[in-house]
C-alpha cells in the first residue's frame, strides 16, 4: 500500500471548492480511502492503483479550477 498526501489550491479554510471535492471524489471512485483534512488530504491505495489515483485526482482538480496541486507519495506504515 502507498499513501498519498495532497493539497489542492486555491485553499480557502473551511470552504473546499469544487476543485478539492472533485479531486477527492476522483480518488475515491478508484477505491482509494481518503482522509479529508483542513490543510491537505491523505489517501491510501494499492501500489498498482496509485498511478491511476494520481492521474484522475490531478485531472479532476484542474478541470474544476485548481491552480496548484502538491503531492507526496510514500509507503504506508504497516
Amino acid at each position: 500500500m502507498l499513501q498519498l498526501e495532497f493539497t489542492v489550491e486555491p485553499f480557502v479554510e473551511g470552504q473546499p471548492g469544487p476543485h478539492v471535492t472533485a479531486a477527492v471524489s476522483a480518488a475515491e471512485a478508484i477505491g482509494a480511502r481518503v482522509e479529508f483534512g483542513p490543510f491537505g488530504s491523505t489517501c491510501t491505495a494499492a501500489a498498482d492503483a496509485m498511478p491511476q489515483v494520481i492521474a484522475e485526482l490531478v485531472r479532476a482538480a484542474f478541470a474544476n479550477g485548481a491552480t496548484h496541486v502538491t503531492m507526496h507519495v510514500a509507503q504506508s506504515a504497516p
